[in-house]
């Protein structure tokens, strides 16, 4: 079974980054971002058992974080 883990992060976030917002100190997953309207989808990071909900945010509110190490 292979880790799971975050991807490198770079400036903007890509999908698979980590990265944290500014309002807590949490870590998490990007799933996708749209460039265009300034905005991503992140869940919690690392994963809970029963899974972790998706949530949209405007890419201004996060900050690159780097790898995840398990």
């Amino acid at each position: 079974m292979t880790a799971l883990t975050c991807a490198s992060s770079t400036p903007t976030p890509s999908q698979g980054d980590c990265v944290r917002l500014e309002a807590d100190e949490h870590l998490y997953q990007v799933i996708g971002v749209d460039d265009r309207q300034n905005r991503c989808w992140l869940r919690r990071w690392p994963l809970a058992r029963q899974g972790s909900e998706v949530f949209e945010i405007s890419l201004q509110h996060v900050r690159p974080e780097r790898p995840h190490r398990p």
